[in-house]
């Protein structure tokens, strides 16, 4: 997709601009005066095909480059029968089904019927949004993480809604902002915060964390930050009913009156936009006006890393940034948020002041050290979560009782997605030994399996070496140095 104009230099990570910039033309608080009338109609066919479709949407994504406060007033009839087509079929056929019970396959049945009668309700203003089915995973920490099971219409019409607000956020939105946009992914954030330290002055590291950020969205700021943009009352409205709709948990219904349901569909849309006007649009004129030294930014959701140059600046931030996220309903938590001496002369500063090692911080689900390459320079490390990992083993090792009595074949192949799955994302440069102990940790729970299948213990760590190197994928690097895979996606 393309994004319009690059949002600075550097496009992914942020670093201070020169004293003698000018202010930020985007409000970040007051309402925005708009451009009133149809400026973003476009006349296309009754019946559109897809290319009609996609120009629609081009013509949105234009205006919203061209006219940074234009406020669009009709956005509603991009919600067609064909893009609720496209969603449906863009859906998980084995999702967990909503409150109503209506699964995949069912709706499938009748989908022209049913797409066509979904249509007209949206259209007609007689679309209502059911509760959200509250639902919990485990989190790495051993807690428990609230998750919202959307029905499936409502998917459907959330997934469309949030292709036509991409069009003009996408316009919006900084750089350094990553979390659920299209055409950006955690390795995009892991690439440019990599890059920024090993090129960047930087010193001192800002690990914030938001406090239950999903649960505690303000909407009524929320629903001021969207009509910023959006003018269209019939987009306000289904905004509004998918947040007012409910949760429904143990049979109760709940009305909720803060927050965005985590796991809906749009859910992630809306707190990009709150957090853009909250944070990154106030941070960007911040370190304009008040830092001294260089400042890098990246943002995935609610979780955000702040480089400094000096400590002085860092330690102003964490005030600023306090009172700031107080004004919206947000707090840091904490003890997730931390602020640490880091970079490349971190080490030998601390070693100066007799200190120990430089302090490590978590990112994406991995922990970054101010490490030495072999030769003694300075060099960023990256290693999986240790937490994550013994919590993906244990994930693993129950639904391996579960296969205990499939043949040896079927559980090396599922097991073979597995590894492959894992490594796709955690075979980053220096995470070597992580990768290994993940591979030694699925043979050590696929031993353990198979040896309760029979009274007969036969089953050696020989045999079990031999099954995992027919079947389970060694541990390589599948991703590139972060700084020089930034360099060549953003050469400038």
């Amino acid at each position: 997709m393309m994004y319009g104009r690059e949002k600075s230099d550097s496009a992914i990570v942020a670093t201070k601009p020169g004293n003698n910039a000018g202010k930020l033309a985007a409000e970040w608080v007051e309402p925005r005066a708009g451009t009133e009338g149809n400026a973003s109609q476009t006349h296309t066919r009754r019946t559109q095909n897809r290319g009609s479709v996609s120009q629609g949407l081009d013509r949105v994504r234009q205006l919203a480059r061209q006219h940074k406060k234009m406020r669009f007033t009709t956005l509603l009839h991009h919600i067609t029968a064909e893009r609720l087509s496209h969603a449906f079929y863009a859906l998980k056929r084995k999702a967990t089904p909503g409150v109503d019970g209506v699964t995949w396959h069912s709706y499938e049945v009748k989908l022209e019927s049913n797409l066509r009668d979904l249509h007209r309700r949206v259209h007609t203003g007689s679309y209502r949004a059911l509760p959200v089915l509250r639902r919990y995973i485990p989190k790495g920490d051993g807690g428990l993480r609230p998750l919202g099971v959307a029905a499936l219409e409502d998917k459907l019409v959330q997934s469309v809604m949030v292709d036509v607000l991409n069009a003009i956020y996408e316009e919006d939105f900084l750089g350094f902002s990553y979390g659920f946009r299209p055409g950006r992914s955690q390795h995009d954030a892991l690439d440019a915060l990599a890059a920024a330290i090993h090129w960047k002055p930087v010193n001192w590291i800002l690990d914030a964390d938001i406090r239950s950020f999903f649960d505690t969205v303000n909407r009524q700021w929320l629903m001021r930050f969207v009509k910023h943009r959006v003018a269209d009352p019939r987009v306000i409205r289904l905004i509004g009913k998918w947040l007012n709709a409910g949760v429904l948990e143990d049979g109760r219904l709940t009305s909720v009156i803060a927050g965005t349901p985590q796991g809906s569909v749009i859910s992630p849309l809306l707190a990009n936009i709150y957090l853009h006007y909250v944070f990154d649009l106030w941070i960007e004129r911040w370190r304009r006006q008040r830092a001294r030294g260089a400042v890098i930014v990246s943002r995935y959701a609610d979780d955000t890393v702040v480089g400094f140059q000096y400590e002085e600046d860092a330690l102003l931030l964490v005030k600023d940034m306090r009172q700031r996220m107080g004004e919206f309903d947000l707090t840091l938590h904490p003890e997730k948020t931390r602020l640490l001496e880091f970079g490349r002369y971190a080490a030998e500063r601390r070693q100066r002041q007799g200190k120990d090692r430089p302090e490590t911080f978590a990112y994406l689900g991995f922990i970054h050290i101010s490490g030495k390459s072999r030769n003694g320079a300075f060099q960023l490390k990256r290693k999986s979560r240790k937490d994550r990992l013994r919590a993906k083993l244990k994930q693993i090792k129950e639904q391996m009782r579960r296969r205990m009595h499939e043949p040896i074949a079927s559980q090396g192949r599922w097991l073979a997605q597995v590894v492959r799955g894992y490594f796709a994302y955690h075979a980053v440069p220096t995470n070597i030994r992580s990768l290994r102990a993940f591979r030694h940790g699925i043979m050590d729970i696929w031993r353990r399996t198979l040896r309760r299948r029979s009274q007969k213990d036969t089953m050696t760590w020989q045999r079990v070496q031999r099954l995992a190197d027919e079947w389970l994928p060694q541990p390589t690097i599948l991703h590139g140095w972060p700084d020089r895979r930034f360099a060549v996606n953003h050469p400038r």
